[in-house]
């Protein structure tokens, strides 16, 4: 009896380039494990045996090193782009070598970017979606723009669909540093009501799980926030987390003391204050949030 082959590609896993597997990627190597076949890029050959544990294929690699990235090209039909830009300019030219690479051959179909809700600016408080025009108030930010702009410029140039995720303070109990107690056990002051500021927040599970949905069902050169449901102010946040956590609630300053106490980076996330609208991410990536408050994400 003769066998009947199944359709081409049938059986094919698709596979995923993470570009910055961190903590988010890691938790997008749980959620993908044993459908996709996933690649990792790292620049450090310590964590090689880290991501093989994880069920990624490392593969060596350096951003600030172009010529180390020849081989990316025609590897993965999907990518994941984690990776920050440099520490320095207004250009991302981590983002361009990496563009640089994938154009040599053109087997990528999505590509997925972590970028900042930092690239709006201070809002004053408003409330908005993601046609808001950006306003980068800070080097760093610019160097988002920057990187978005190259990434739409590449989707439009070689057809392929690219989500730009504009993230917000990521957070997790599990998460190095990510989580509020560090700093109320450390005492760190922040801003009196009169001067506190809006921020926003997504727990790193719910990242992740924003991620894989955009390497589905991202529409193409699309902006998505990622964020949860809660509009707290700064104070507010340190203050809910502290009693979760049974710990003194923060002191508050005037925003003149705190130029006085806190470094240029921690004034620039006190000096912006918006309030993100995520319907896209409900509507376009159809992603139910697992903590959409902060509070439930906090006690998990």
């Amino acid at each position: 009896m003769s066998r009947i082959s199944p359709p081409p590609g049938r059986l094919r896993r698709p596979t995923l380039l993470i570009i910055g597997c961190g903590d988010v990627g890691l938790r997008v190597l749980k959620l993908l494990s044993g459908r996709w076949r996933v690649l990792a890029l790292t620049s450090n050959a310590s964590r090689v045996n880290e991501l093989r544990s994880a069920g990624a294929v490392p593969l060596l690699g350096n951003l600030d090193e172009p010529l180390s990235l020849g081989r990316l090209a025609g590897l993965a039909d999907h990518v994941l782009h984690l990776a920050p830009p440099q520490g320095e300019g207004d250009q991302d030219l981590r983002t361009l070598a990496l563009l640089r690479a994938l154009a040599r051959k053109g087997r990528v179909r999505r590509l997925v970017y972590a970028s900042t809700t930092g690239v709006y600016g201070n809002c004053d408080g408003a409330q908005f979606d993601e046609t808001r025009t950006v306003a980068p108030a800070t080097a760093r930010a610019r160097r988002r723009v920057d990187a978005e702009a190259r990434l739409r410029w590449y989707g439009a140039k070689f057809d392929v669909k690219v989500s730009l995720l504009r993230i917000p303070g990521i957070y997790a109990g599990d998460r190095v540093g990510g989580h509020p107690r560090e700093r109320l056990q450390r005492g760190a002051p922040v801003l009196r009501r009169e001067d506190d500021v809006y921020t926003n927040h997504i727990h790193a599970d719910d990242l992740a799980r924003a991620c894989v949905a955009a390497l589905s069902r991202g529409l193409p050169q699309r902006v998505v926030h990622v964020c949860d449901d809660s509009q707290l102010l700064m104070g507010d946040y340190f203050d809910l987390a502290a009693d979760l956590c049974g710990l003194p609630r923060p002191p508050r300053i005037s925003r003149a003391e705190a130029q006085q106490l806190m470094s240029p980076m921690q004034l620039s996330f006190m000096g912006e204050s918006r309030r993100l609208m995520n319907g896209r991410l409900k509507r376009e990536l159809r992603l139910k949030l697992r903590y959409p408050l902060a509070e439930q994400g906090l006690l998990a």
